[in-house]
């Protein structure tokens, strides 16, 4: 099998490291890939043409689409009109990662259990409802931020300054209308489902730390670290989550004539009454994806086309029993203004059970490797014990001569007190 993955970061790069380990993947390209992706291409991903044509000639079997940008933009409606199999979900079914008022709907319509929400198209309105309302209290731009676009509002003066943020355009178009959602109350979890369409399969929990700080402090970023499996997320609760969450939006999407395939990755908040919905994300969460590719144990490739073809049935879904544990490296400044271009040495790690992903990094001419991003590195480390691949992953982080680069240094807390 010929795959192609789309995307350049981490994420993507985990993936390549999977589907290289796939009996079934023959030959492998990665556009526009990163500094640490050996097969990366250069090839234009905005520019769906190119795209569809690269896998013409180069007789693709399978395309697998990482960013949630070119799934909602209709990437694989392209892909699959041109004759190509790919990993992902229509524009249509991508609308439930694309935008939150269209989640919101869906969750009325199939009663998933989520936060109580208002939806507003201008600020003004949003303000006025924002009067009768207490903090703390959740605002969201309704579209695509990059994992940015949700303010915790510990007061109503900032909830009211992040209400007139978004309808000030601080995050473009994705900000035009905006989600007032109560602030649920517990701890979070990450649940990922394959879905062919018509069934979801379990594949696997994780647990992510969006803030910059230490403690889970400062503002959010597009995620600082994260461990799998998520000791939440037990047996039962689990159970309840795909029962009560992922199936029944598996089962409104396909009822809509829209049916959902791809990855369905539900952002959880374990209640005291249970499991409820934050959001839905149609793609491999990062760095989630790649704590949990470096658990799965199966055909990745395989699962993947099965999944696109639409008949996960006889899918060997299997894992290793090792808890991991990625960090991320990110360049000082992160996530405000930071500088590219800073050189990175120590990034061949001696210890088998770690390995470094990259996302925003180059190799030039010379094969030295240099900075090219906010999110640069996913340090990455399996062990017989969680607290086990902490230590792994914190080791092998002490070994990279990165002057301009830093990370948290408490991932996991939760799970390791």
């Amino acid at each position: 099998m010929r795959v192609l993955v789309i995307g350049g970061g981490g994420r993507e790069h985990a993936l390549v490291w999977a589907l290289e380990r796939s009996a079934s993947c023959t030959d492998l390209f990665c556009a526009p890939g990163n500094g640490g992706v050996n097969c990366s291409v250069d090839l234009d991903i905005t520019d769906f043409e190119a795209v569809t044509d690269f896998c013409a000639i180069e007789a693709i079997d399978l395309v697998v689409v990482g960013p949630e940008a070119p799934l909602v933009a209709g990437m694989v409606d392209d892909l699959e009109g041109s004759g190509t199999a790919a990993f992902g979900p229509s524009a249509a079914a991508a609308k439930m990662e694309g935008s939150k008022a269209f989640t919101k709907a869906l969750c009325d319509e199939m009663a998933i259990p989520t936060a109580a929400y208002a939806h507003f198209t201008d600020a003004a309105s949003a303000l006025a409802y924002l009067d009768a309302q207490s903090a703390p209290v959740v605002i969201k731009a309704d579209g695509l931020a990059a994992g940015k676009g949700v303010t915790v509002a510990e007061t109503m003066d900032e909830a009211r300054q992040a209400v007139i943020a978004c309808f000030d355009g601080a995050f473009g178009e994705a900000g035009a209308s905006v989600v007032v959602e109560e602030c649920l109350v517990g701890e979070e979890a990450s649940l990922f489902a394959l879905c062919d369409g018509e069934r979801a399969v379990l594949f696997g929990s994780a647990q992510d730390h969006k803030r910059v700080g230490e403690g889970d402090t400062g503002p959010n970023t597009g995620g600082m670290g994260a461990y799998a499996p998520a000791p939440i997320m037990s047996e039962a609760m689990t159970a309840r989550a795909m029962n009560e969450i992922i199936e029944p939006a598996v089962a409104g999407m396909k009822g809509r004539g829209t049916p959902f395939k791809g990855v369905l990755f539900a952002g959880l908040m374990i209640t005291e009454e249970g499991p409820k919905l934050i959001e839905f994300n149609t793609r491999f969460g990062d760095p989630e994806c790649q704590v949990l590719m470096m658990r799965f144990d199966g055909d990745l490739a395989d699962v993947l086309m099965r999944c696109a073809n639409g008949d996960l049935s006889g899918a060997d879904i299997r894992w290793r029993d090792d808890p991991v544990m990625t960090v991320v490296m990110a360049a000082k400044g992160y996530p405000g203004r930071y500088e590219k271009g800073s050189t990175i040495k120590g990034l061949d790690p001696t210890d088998p059970d770690v390995m470094v992903f990259h996302a925003g990094t180059v190799r030039g001419e010379d094969g030295v490797v240099r900075a090219n991003g906010g999110r640069v590195l996913n340090v990455t480390a399996r062990g017989t014990t969680l607290q086990e691949a902490c230590d792994k992953a914190y080791a092998a982080i002490d070994q990279i001569d990165w002057p301009g680069g830093f990370c948290r240094r408490d991932i996991g807390w939760r799970a390791l007190g």
